[in-house]
């Protein structure tokens, strides 16, 4: 190669020898006094750290904060002000890691999974909205639906045409007038606009009421209600459409009625929620064991050993602190939410 540059061009000498003329020229420069690569000379143009320092606390003051650096250097030079250009706006928010959104973001702490635990009837309650088909396309109903988690019990419902906080204030009072005035401990419900409306929430702070949600777009959070709503519209004789309002009242009369007192209900030992709701459902248990005993007495043969009657669960959860470190979830565990 250094024979060729006495008789050619450099140009020429690199394009024949196939050496790129930036690598000709790095060789040819001398190193450092220590052995390293030469120093750079700093451009005479180059920002003091000063001045760096004061760019980008312009760029991040509450005037310039949501504002991109093109915006700042207009706004600036319309003022009569040079601080740099474009680019070294960029890059000096570019060496902060700023080149991003500079405002301060809201910061909104991850969503705690709830986890309830109800060992008697009015310790927890929950609660939701679901939509019953109206008599046309896109037409609903709103049904409102408050249930026990440990008795399974619907302690009220109400079906109106619309969606609102003030309608679930109402229904929430009429809840506590049809369980005779008894206020639960907490009640439990989604993330719904109704639900955490203001009117819902000072008047369970009236009450001193626990106020639960569930974590945002996770039914696991509510599968009472879930559960409950679904028994309802698999109902074989769930109709494709209410033509009114007062069909709609009819059938959840009739169909909650039935689920109260006659639904023997898989998730609480096979007994009606109304029966668990009252305290009686104890006693109807032993009057079971009696009547098994009894035939058993006189049917000896029919049996190699004393029938197992389900058990009443003792407790009811929202969310089981065990199931997050077994992986075993409420229904392997014998118990159920619907």
């Amino acid at each position: 190669m250094a024979a060729l540059v006495e008789h050619v061009p450099i140009r020429t000498s690199c394009a024949l020898s196939g050496v790129p003329r930036g690598s000709y020229y790095r060789q040819r420069k001398p190193l450092a006094e220590k052995g390293g690569p030469a120093v750079r000379p700093v451009p005479p143009n180059t920002l003091t750290d000063a001045e760096r320092q004061h760019l980008v606390e312009v760029l991040n003051s509450d005037r310039f904060a949501d504002k991109a650096p093109r915006q700042v250097w207009a706004a600036l030079l319309d003022e009569g002000v040079y601080l740099a250009s474009v680019s070294t706006m960029y890059r000096e928010l570019r060496r902060r890691d700023q080149v991003r959104e500079r405002r301060a973001q809201a910061r909104h702490e991850a969503k705690k999974k709830p986890y309830l635990a109800a060992h008697a009837p009015n310790e927890i309650w929950t609660w939701d909205i679901t939509k019953l088909p109206g008599p046309g396309p896109r037409r609903y109903f709103e049904l409102y639906v408050m249930l026990d988690i440990f008795s399974r019990h619907v302690v009220h419902w109400e079906v109106h045409r619309r969606e609102s906080g003030e309608l679930a204030e109402q229904f929430m009072r009429n809840s506590f007038v049809a369980n005779g005035g008894i206020v639960p401990g907490t009640i439990h419900s989604d993330n719904g606009t109704s639900m955490t409306s203001k009117p819902v929430t000072a008047l369970l702070a009236d009450l001193d009421v626990i106020k639960s949600h569930s974590r945002p777009k996770v039914s696991n959070d509510n599968p009472y209600s879930e559960a409950q709503f679904k028994t309802l519209k698999y109902c074989p004789v769930f109709p494709e459409r209410f033509v009114s309002l007062d069909e709609a009242e009819t059938f959840c009369h009739h169909f909650f009625n039935y689920y109260n007192h006659r639904h023997y209900h898989a998730g609480i030992g096979l007994h009606t929620p109304f029966t668990v709701h009252i305290g009686t459902a104890e006693a109807i248990q032993h009057k079971r064991t009696e009547a098994i005993e009894a035939f058993r007495a006189r049917h000896p043969r029919r049996f190699t050993r004393t029938p197992a009657l389900p058990k009443i669960p003792t407790v009811a959860w929202i969310n089981r602190p065990d199931e997050d470190t077994t992986g075993r979830s409420s229904h392997d565990q014998g118990e159920h939410a619907a």
